[in-house]
């Protein structure tokens, strides 16, 4: 008979997040661990399945990597946008308004002192 460990696998949402513990054989992957953690019953909008982006204490790992005693899985859901487009986005609108503030102060007259 196989040692179990311990691990956990968690999900977040803005609203709702939940961490399951799990007992599992050694040996477990990543993703076996998140199959067995059933999360998909809390979360209707979640589907389970080998193209997941998962990780460990935060940061990425493959869903074949290997989990030990007291690891925490996270599963991550997807991007609502790209975060170097949102950043190029602020850049463009943070240039597009000093250039309308440096028109502008170039545009007004500042009084000038007569003998």
């Amino acid at each position: 008979m196989s040692e179990k460990i311990s691990v956990e696998v968690a999900y977040a949402l803005p609203e709702k997040q939940r961490i399951i513990k799990l007992q599992v054989p050694q040996g477990t992957t990543v993703l076996e661990a998140v199959m067995q953690s059933s999360m998909e019953t809390l979360f209707g909008e979640l589907t389970l399945g080998p193209d997941l982006k998962l990780g460990v204490w935060g940061k990425s790992t493959n869903n074949d990597r290997i989990l030990q005693a007291g690891e925490r899985v996270e599963i991550y859901r997807p991007l609502k946008a790209d975060p170097k487009a949102v950043r190029k986005a602020r850049a463009a609108k943070v240039k597009a308004a000093r250039a309308a503030a440096d028109q502008s102060s170039e545009g007004s007259v500042s009084p000038s002192l007569s003998d």
